[in-house]
């Protein structure tokens, strides 16, 4: 099949067929992926011994991308191989890449890869000969891109090898949060300069480009404010006098209730306790969130959603009150259930915005072959909306077929990667026409019929706003935006409107920067990157204490902790063993070479979630932890890490024979 291409691909692909590093900057639909398949199918005919990876960072792309793009063009004269977290392929990598002329697949997996010494696992930056990074405007901080490209652009410095050439496709560099024009263009150069690469645009064809990417219309769907809440009020009051329980210079740092400031605030206050070991403080922040979210929700979706969500989370808590907070907070709630279940089940005073949603859809849906998206902030808002929309008459009156995509994961509320896949193509071929997404479907998902996107209480940034109403992709398609009356919505997207024409002139300031210019800027933040890079670990593993984060337990030391290829975080000593409970079998779809899952592990003193017991090799069982159920005590004070990256320890790597004597000398004794 040929490979045809538009005026403006034509335009756009130029530097990458001279060999040169380089990022192409198109809109969403203005066909990225296609300009990439040409690239890759010249750089095969004409570069000898050559070997590509094209990296995506969500799982759904990979089939995309293999089935949609590569397949169809290159398919019947090369060997390709898509490879995503649930093939078993992946644990043969190093095998398949060997075998291979092109290999589609998450850039964990590489990374993974990288990393890996068993010879049928392991590939070097080395062995490719041209690397495409999907979406490369993630190639930023800790993002797994970055880590890649960290080890080309050491490798680079140190002349190491022949390294490949870098394709990086985007519709959405960003500003980085800058409103600053100076500040957006040194965003675009970091991206630029951790890609090493220059980035390309068309210029010369841009009428034919807005052409084929009819921008959808925009229209906002304005919400009068909730006259009467009685449901949040009474929320409010019982947060107040959670604030009232604690020290007043506490609560007076608190920014105001049921927003995502005042969330960031008990967040941090938490952090605040835990390293205190002030359990009052850790305790009542921790429910302060939980009713904020109570609020957050009562504004998106239902009352009777909200009051699910709190009922919940203290269901789960009551056997386990340790002390006098536990005893006040649970009350609290306990003595306020019924009248806030009344509450929330009063129709009178029901959220406006899902009025305005229901009118939205409905117009568009009289239409029978409508296709929509309808993005939420969190997992648990896409499940609340999936509840409304199949119990509303007038949407299922226009025969609404409503389907959920989530992010893949382990938790309650995760799809599995097979549930992802059947989602998607149930879309696409009609079986559903709404789907409730988070982020992740905002991002690269190839649905050209969709006619209408509706952003439903989010607050994101430039970069969502243009991958989301990227999504609507058919002629006369429509853009939604319901908001609140002068609400935060309203503003945050009207500056995202700013930051997106801000985003523009960024990149054309630094597409006319004298070669040499940009050279200098590039070389000054490669410099400070891999400064950064060499961060030293502050602690030796015997000098961490780790704590339960919710009881303040002490239960291990770093010199306790090994780390299984990369990812598992486990504890080789056998005393651990004393400190928790194992409780149910936890499930995953996919299986894996060397372990298998146990069961969920709980602190044995407060019942908080430690991480899962894993059976490693068939031979020997582990704990393995979460790092965010602990806190750590370092001669430097306390912290509380979000990931394991974040510990400034050396967690050494596991040896089974060494770190297991142990284990075994004690099964011979008890023999």
């Amino acid at each position: 099949m040929d490979c045809n291409l538009r005026p403006y691909q034509e335009e756009v692909v130029q530097a990458a067929l001279r060999g040169e590093n380089s990022i192409i900057w198109l809109p969403t639909g203005g066909g990225k992926t296609r300009a990439a398949v040409y690239i890759t199918k010249k750089h095969l005919e004409t570069t000898a011994n050559a070997k590509v990876a094209v990296l995506v960072n969500k799982v759904h792309l990979v089939d995309q991308h293999f089935a949609k793009e590569f397949r169809p063009y290159l398919g019947s004269t090369y060997k390709i191989a898509a490879i995503s977290g649930d093939s078993n392929e992946k644990d043969l990598f190093g095998c398949l890449v060997k075998a291979s002329d092109l290999v589609i697949c998450t850039a964990q997996i590489l990374e993974n890869a990288l990393i890996n010494m068993e010879e049928e696992k392991h590939v070097e930056l080395t062995d490719f000969t041209l690397l495409v990074i999907d979406e490369c405007h993630h190639t930023q901080k800790e993002s797994v891109y970055n880590k890649i490209m960290g080890r080309y652009v050491e490798k680079k410095v140190r002349k190491e090898g022949n390294l490949p050439q870098i394709l990086g496709l985007t519709a959405s560099p960003g500003t980085g949060g800058n409103k600053q024009l100076d500040k957006a263009v040194e965003h675009v150069l970091q991206i630029c300069a951790n890609l090493d690469s220059v980035i390309v645009s068309t210029k010369e064809f841009t009428p034919v480009l807005q052409k084929v990417v009819p921008r959808p219309k925009k229209q906002y769907d304005i919400v009068e404010r909730r006259t009467l809440d009685p449901f949040g009020d009474h929320l409010k009051a019982m947060m107040l006098m959670i604030h009232e329980y604690m020290p007043p210079t506490v609560s007076r740092r608190l920014r105001e209730m049921g927003t995502q400031e005042y969330e960031a605030d008990v967040v941090e206050l938490e952090k605040e306790g835990v390293k205190k070991e002030n359990r009052l403080i850790a305790q009542c922040a921790l429910h302060l969130r939980q009713y904020n979210d109570a609020l957050l929700i009562n504004d998106t979706v239902r009352m009777v959603d909200a009051f699910r969500g709190l009922d919940e989370f203290y269901n789960s808590r009551k056997t386990k009150l340790l002390d006098g907070t536990d005893i006040f907070l649970q009350g609290l709630f306990d003595e306020n259930r019924v009248e806030l279940k009344q509450l929330a089940s009063n129709d009178r005073y029901e959220n406006p915005k899902l009025a305005q949603l229901q009118c939205t859809l409905q117009e568009e849906f009289n239409d029978e072959n409508s296709r929509a998206i309808l993005f939420s902030k969190t997992r648990r808002g896409t499940h609340c909306l999936f509840d409304w929309v199949n119990s509303n008459r007038e949407l299922q009156r226009v025969n609404i077929r409503a389907g959920i995509l989530t992010g893949a994961g382990t938790g309650a509320n995760h799809m599995t990667q097979n549930e992802q896949k059947e989602t998607i193509k149930h879309f696409r071929t009609g079986i559903l026409n709404l789907l409730i997404s988070t982020s992740v479907a905002e991002e690269g998902l190839d649905i050209p019929e969709c006619n209408l996107v509706v952003r439903y209480g989010l607050l994101t940034n430039e970069i969502a706003q243009q991958q989301a109403s990227g999504r609507a992709r058919a002629m006369n398609s429509v853009y939604s935006v319901v908001a609140e009356e002068g609400g935060r919505e309203m503003r945050r997207e009207l500056t995202n409107e700013y930051l997106e024409s801000l985003t523009a002139k960024a990149i054309d300031q630094v597409q006319q920067m004298s070669p040499s210019e940009f050279r200098l800027f590039r070389f000054q933040i490669l410099k400070k990157l891999l400064k950064k890079n060499e961060r030293k670990q502050r602690y030796s593993p015997s000098q961490v204490q780790f704590q339960c984060r919710d009881c303040f337990l002490l239960v291990c030391s770093g010199e306790d902790l090994r780390k299984i290829e990369n990812t598992h975080h486990v504890n080789i000593n056998p005393e651990f063993e004393r400190h928790y409970i194992a409780g149910g079998q936890v499930v995953l779809e996919k299986s894996f070479e060397d372990w298998e899952p146990g069961g969920v592990i709980s602190c044995k003193n407060c019942g908080k979630e430690w991480g899962m017991e894993i059976k490693f090799k068939k031979v020997v069982t582990l704990p393995c932890l979460k790092i965010k159920s602990f806190s750590m005590k370092t001669p430097g004070g306390k912290s509380t890490p979000r990931q394991w990256k974040d510990v400034e320890f050396q967690v050494k790597e596991f040896d089974f024979l060494e770190d297991m004597s142990s284990h075994f000398h004690d099964l011979d004794l008890d023999e």
